[in-house]
């Protein structure tokens, strides 16, 4: 016998972790739902506002691998904008997407356990983090922008959003820390940047890596699905197949 404790129904009711979706979830919003679905409780208004933080700075970042994959996908099968929206996510990974997960479980593996970490300390952790990654030429996660190079800008609003929630701690701490030392280092700047913040805001969180992957494709489904429909109306996809192959013929 099979049994999930996320929810199920019969012919009267459907439930969700033990809550009516019609008489009770129809009256909550959908951050109160998916924290239900995927905590297994509703959140108080601090969590509330970081879920919040999470699925809206994840929503889009403009013609990424990942739209490019979905657009060029609804070009090959017009009629299957479900497959259009797979193909978007299935490219989150290590390099784009999904890099948060990566930087959280760098985050958490590379920060010695102990309850509470002085300055000095977490300086210093960070310092030996970066020389051994750097001798064994490894790149950080989370770590150096192309484009913010004097600072990501959405770090400092996340980390003050995390600060007013209670939500910043040791990891965001180290997380700051690790990009300090790096650019010490090296030599010139590197910036923390936002998968690097919220990797290390969603541990302080309690939340895993998985967690945190996961409220980003959820937020990114939404820019996905906006650039499917764009792709409906104002198409793209054979403008870029005729660019990669170099020829306007197409079978």
């Amino acid at each position: 016998m099979f049994d999930s404790q996320i929810g199920g129904g019969d012919a009267h009711s459907i439930l969700i972790r033990g809550h009516d979706l019609v008489n009770e979830l129809f009256y909550r919003d959908f951050i109160d739902v998916i924290a239900l679905e995927l905590l297994g409780e509703f959140p108080s208004p601090q969590l509330k506002r970081m879920l919040n933080l999470f699925l809206v700075s994840a929503t889009d970042h403009g013609l990424t691998p990942s739209a490019l994959s979905a657009r060029l996908t609804l070009h090959g099968a017009p009629e299957a904008m479900q497959g259009a929206l797979a193909a978007g996510l299935l490219g989150a990974g290590s390099r784009f997407l999904g890099v948060i997960e990566y930087a959280a479980r760098f985050l958490r593996d590379a920060l010695p356990k102990q309850e509470s970490y002085t300055d000095e300390e977490l300086r210093r952790y960070a310092e030996e983090c970066v020389r051994a990654n750097k001798a064994a030429k490894r790149k950080i996660p989370g770590v150096g922008h192309p484009i913010h190079v004097d600072g990501d800008p959405r770090c400092e609003k996340m980390f003050e959003i995390a600060k007013e929630c209670g939500y910043y701690g040791n990891y965001s701490r180290f997380a700051v820390e690790l990009a300090s030392a790096t650019a010490r280092l090296s030599g010139r700047k590197v910036p923390l940047n936002a998968t690097g913040a919220k990797g290390a805001i969603a541990l302080d969180m309690g939340l895993t890596p998985e967690l945190g992957k996961a409220l980003t494709m959820i937020g990114r489904s939404v820019g996905l699905m906006a650039h499917i429909i764009e792709e409906q109306k104002n198409p793209i996809g054979q403008k870029v197949w005729d660019m990669a192959s170099g020829t306007a013929e197409h079978g």
